[in-house]
């Protein structure tokens, strides 16, 4: 469907902007490109990858077209790329058309087909490679989209037919996240709006992300654990009062939803909470950045493991923080394990106390930059896109895993002036992974 979608809505242009052009570049030239360089969930996973690429082996530019918010993250980001351009009023073909002028060698769409995206852009193929990566869950079914950086959890191997793009797996999460994220002082229970006794359930993702079942799975800990609250965030007042009557008809009380008011700073938002027991997720979306912002502030999240990129993500990250535990493979299941860590308190208190020893060690979280690995990824070849002759592009390093996702180019990029199909890529251009720890 979404190829279809594709071909109808933004199809390759016919003349593309980049031709098959070899540049010479002493380093490579890493454009990013979204609508969310501001205070998006984007950005708060994706600051600190900015910030750790080896500016010796990268020129990195943002490509901007979203609101210019004054804020500390837009000053943060500004600051994480050797260049930042805020294109907002400019057309899609005119940023596609400035990216073929610099050069860009990568080209990451952070959007995909969701929000302000502007796909366009990409459809002019202004780049040699221009890759998918975390703003938008699957594929893109896109032509001109040749990688999609994901890992064997949310693209198992049985799922790689279904996606367009060739896969980019990094060894563990490709989930980054921020670890150098502050966390404010806790509040007391009374002060975050919630009871002073009985367990708390949370579940902070947005309306859209709880279809009944999933509802229903947290209506049904919370009526099954009688001294147990059901923790959302504050919606609409339609959307609240449909969760509450169909708590009601589970059997569990409406006053035992409690609904916390958005809280703009991080920080406050990140100790708050740190004050829930366990963070039930979502399905068939599961929580993305909210299961990193539970698992950072030292909440175990309880998944349930879904059939599509989408529902597979907090997993992912379970998995990177050395939870695969609390890992359910049925509803049964899940419900089962949601009850027995609400009532059984010494298990919940050791799988926070491990969640703590392994949160700045995970793969989601750790920064690695050893000159080491450079080395080894500085092999010769006869045919590259760098004036460096290296056999690999490096796209990510740095809190992405503790890895760097390395595109093997000894084929470079067959593009004819026409475009190219699959079947024009050489099965020898594949994508590879060299872990950066140690």
């Amino acid at each position: 469907m979404r190829q279809l979608w594709v071909a109808h809505e933004v199809p390759p242009s016919p003349v593309p902007l980049w031709r098959g052009e070899r540049y010479r570049h002493d380093r490579i030239r890493l454009a990013y490109v979204s609508a969310d360089f501001n205070n998006s969930a984007v950005s708060t996973l994706m600051a600190g990858v900015f910030e750790h690429h080896d500016r010796s082996r990268f020129e990195t530019v943002a490509v901007a077209f979203g609101p210019a918010e004054k804020t500390p993250m837009r000053m943060r980001l500004e600051s994480a790329f050797e260049h930042f351009l805020d294109l907002r009023t400019q057309s899609d073909l005119d940023i596609a058309a400035r990216l073929r002028a610099m050069e860009s060698d990568i080209a990451v769409d952070l959007m995909g087909v969701h929000g302000e995206c502007r796909s366009q852009i990409f459809a002019e193929r202004p780049a040699p490679l221009q890759v998918n990566y975390l703003g938008f869950p699957g594929t893109m079914g896109a032509p001109y989209i040749d990688y999609i950086v994901a890992d064997s959890v949310v693209i198992p191997e049985d799922h790689q037919r279904s996606y367009a793009e060739k896969i980019a797996h990094l060894p563990d999460c490709y989930l980054p996240s921020d670890s150098t994220r502050p966390i404010a002082a806790h509040p007391s229970r009374r002060e975050a709006g919630l009871p002073e006794q009985g367990f708390v359930f949370a579940s902070f993702t947005t309306a859209t992300n709880l279809p009944r079942p999933s509802s229903t799975s947290g209506c049904a800990c919370s009526a099954r654990s009688k001294t147990a609250w059901l923790w959302l965030p504050h919606n609409n007042a339609l959307a609240m009062r449909n969760l509450a009557r169909e708590a009601e008809l589970r059997g569990v009380a409406a006053k035992r939803l409690v609904f916390a008011p958005p809280i703009a700073a991080a920080d406050e938002h990140l100790a708050r909470l740190s004050l829930a027991d366990l963070f039930l997720d979502t399905l068939p979306y599961n929580a993305h950045t909210s299961a990193i912002d539970a698992l950072w502030a030292g909440v175990p999240l309880l998944t349930l493991l879904g059939n599509s990129f989408a529902g597979r993500a907090a997993a992912s990250a379970l998995n990177a923080a050395g939870l695969p535990d609390l890992i359910a493979h049925s509803p049964a299941g899940y419900e089962a394990l949601a009850l027995s860590l609400a009532r059984n308190s010494a298990a919940l208190a050791g799988l926070r106390a491990k969640l703590a020893r392994n949160r700045l060690g995970s793969s989601c979280s750790t920064p690695h930059n050893s000159p080491d690995t450079w080395k080894r990824l500085s092999r010769p070849c006869g045919r590259d896109i760098s004036g460096a002759n290296r056999q690999r592009v490096l796209l990510s390093h740095a809190r992405v895993n503790c890895a760097s996702i390395v595109f093997t180019m000894n084929d470079h990029i067959c593009r004819t002036p026409g475009g190219c199909t699959r079947r024009e890529i050489s099965p020898r251009r594949r994508a590879s992974i060299t872990r950066c720890c140690g």
